[in-house]
């Protein structure tokens, strides 16, 4: 099968990983899965095994989409050439999003997947592994950032597992890691999320500055003399971060 670079594509061969990814799916009635990136169908093939699934799939490459419906031919339908970045919510009810992300967007996926929120209850995910690792950081760490904030809004994290270079074909020049995230609600209760995210990127935008040089236009010189602000946004929890939003924007 012809792999296209321009895709990120990198498909999984080692069997074991794919039931390993698989099996990380929740026992939950309906089961309403879209499975992003199938490829090849290393994962899809366990995923259809689910008996009572409801399931769809969202693929780039037409070639693929062709291979897969011949694979499959009782979910010949389920299979969707197009872009995730662009597709529409392909559930009235709540779903699971789960695959192989490709690399090149799967940034922007998690971040097309929180604004899906909360119809999506749980996302399984293969990523690069510094990626995967941005989600699931806490203060301190070089990795905490926009994503790590934003998906600790609505999710419990957890990294479930490595996925080496040679479990796949071609191999890639870097790890993978494999993630879980379960929906929780609106663990910080926020009033006004859109106003939130902006003020998050603003807070990220010059990451070795201290939140006095970076939030200036956001907060009085009054404000900006408490001690708070001379830490830089990696040292700041996000319980604390979200305080500071709240004490300037929703505190009224």
């Amino acid at each position: 099968m012809q792999l296209k670079k321009s895709l990120g594509q990198h498909f999984l061969i080692n069997e074991e990983r794919c039931v390993d990814i698989v099996e990380l799916l929740p026992n939950i009635k309906p089961l309403n899965v879209l499975e992003v990136g199938p490829g090849g169908g290393a994962i899809t093939k366990y995923i259809l095994e689910i008996p009572g699934i409801n399931y769809r799939a969202i693929e780039a490459d037409n070639q693929k989409v062709k291979f897969l419906q011949k694979q499959f031919p009782a979910f010949n339908d389920n299979f969707i050439l197009g872009s995730f970045l662009e597709m529409d919510k392909p559930f009235e009810e709540p779903f699971i999003v789960i695959g192989n992300f490709p690399y090149n967007i799967s940034s922007q996926i998690m971040f097309k997947v929180l604004d899906w929120v909360p119809d999506v209850t749980h996302v399984i995910g293969m990523f690069q592994k510094e990626v995967a690792k941005r989600i699931i950081a806490e203060h301190g760490s070089k990795d905490f950032g926009i994503l790590s904030v934003l998906t600790d809004l609505h999710f419990d994290r957890v990294y479930h597992f490595d996925v080496p270079p040679e479990d796949f074909r071609p191999a890639p020049k870097v790890n993978s890691g494999v993630i879980r995230l379960d929906f929780i609600g609106n663990r910080f209760e926020i009033e006004n999320e859109a106003g939130f995210k902006k003020f998050v990127k603003v807070a990220f935008s010059q990451r070795r500055k201290t939140l006095r040089n970076v939030l200036k236009s956001h907060f009085d010189p009054e404000e900006l003399k408490d001690d708070f602000f001379n830490n830089r946004i990696e040292q700041v929890s996000i319980s604390a971060l979200v305080n500071l939003y709240k004490s300037k924007y929703e505190s009224k």
